[in-house]
């Protein structure tokens, strides 16, 4: 998301809060619960150039979260109970998950303790390359190269294109146009690619892998906390739709076997890498559901309904992200109205532009 783009959604945020508008519309639009997801909690505040940090917050962030949901009514549950609370209707209590991606070491660190202290359970979903240290945490690479190097020289399909890297928002620019230019590219080339800029700024990218991602001794010894389940996040973290479907098939098959072998216990859980609409889709979910998993979730932004009993493996998630550690905003985004809205303005909008289609 863009610097533009972010402080406009902050400013609509902090407009609805303070107009009462979220608080007004909760008992009619937040749903039946939401899964919140997370990657890195961690102390500190962020670096002027630091694009991933979008993927940090800090622990006192993630526990005014806590007190917060304990004080709207909501109950946080484990992510094994999603089903059964989708299904039976018993509670009217709408329900919370908190949920991590990637298994980084400071989940361990920062967030368990956090957690521990409220008995809240939550799960972290592992690639299972990552917990062989093995991974390739490339948009993080990317990052690091870009700190690193003063200058680049990419080469496009469409010829080289130069990045000078001397400034903080230069190095921020060229970021964001590397970044997504990579997420569209087949998943080995692109990883290829990020390998070449880590050697060309002098560092190992898999050695990031070894230093921030729990092994998986240190994922066993987590996992004997009852309040921790571990689920499946694919082997190599690829995005799947990319993926002809045997490889993408093989990508969760084998990553939910890894888990179930490394930690003895069944895995009934998984999450799709990026997780939007371009990197997984209605093929995924099916293939989720013939792997007999009980749930599977994405990175579509929205609360949980009745209705998703029907469609467990295509959860949404609503991201707590370190663009938006204000909890005037979580208190918005738990009400439900940004969605509402935001699928309303679909609604008009779409058949809008179709009817002013040329013919």
């Amino acid at each position: 998301m863009s610097t533009h783009s972010t402080k406009l959604l902050r400013a609509t945020l902090s407009a609805l809060h303070y107009s009462g508008a979220g608080t007004l519309a909760a008992p009619y639009l937040a749903g039946n619960g939401v899964i919140l997801m997370l990657h890195h909690v961690v102390p500190g505040t962020r670096r002027p150039f630091e694009p991933n940090g979008i993927l940090k917050v800090t622990p006192e962030f993630l526990q005014s979260v806590i007190e917060h949901v304990h004080a709207a009514g909501f109950e946080i549950i484990p992510l094994n109970d999603v089903k059964s609370r989708l299904t039976d209707g018993a509670s009217k209590k709408p329900f919370v998950v908190f949920t991590l991606d990637d298994g980084y070491k400071d989940n361990r660190d920062f967030a368990y303790p956090v957690f521990k202290r409220y008995g809240v359970p939550f799960t972290i979903y592992v690639p299972a390359a990552f917990a062989d240290g093995e991974g390739e945490l490339w948009w993080l690479a990317l990052e690091e190269a870009l700190r690193r190097l003063p200058r680049l020289a990419v080469e496009h399909d469409r010829g080289t294109r130069t990045y000078s890297l001397l400034t903080d928002e230069e190095k921020t620019a060229a970021f964001g146009e590397i970044y997504w230019w990579l997420r569209s590219l087949p998943e080995d080339k692109a990883r290829a690619l990020t390998r070449t800029l880590a050697a060309k700024a002098g560092f190992n990218p898999t050695a990031l892998c070894r230093q921030l991602v729990m092994s998986w001794d240190e994922l066993r010894a987590l996992a004997r906390d009852p309040l921790v389940t571990i689920g499946a996040h694919t082997c190599r973290h690829y995005s799947l739709a990319k993926l002809p479907r045997p490889d993408a098939q093989r990508e969760i098959a084998e990553s939910l076997r890894r888990i179930e072998d490394e930690l003895g216990r069944p895995c009934r859980h998984f999450s799709y890498p990026y997780g939007d609409e371009t990197s997984a889709g209605e093929r995924e979910f099916e293939i989720a559901r013939e792997l007999g998993v009980e749930t599977a979730v994405t990175t579509r932004k929205g609360m949980v309904r009745r209705a998703h009993a029907s469609t467990l493996t295509a959860l949404p998630r609503l991201s707590l992200n370190g663009d938006f550690q204000d909890i005037r905003y979580v208190k918005v985004l738990l009400s439900g109205l940004p969605f509402a809205l935001r699928d309303a303005a679909t609604r008009i909008v779409t058949p809008l532009v179709s009817a002013l289609r040329p013919m």
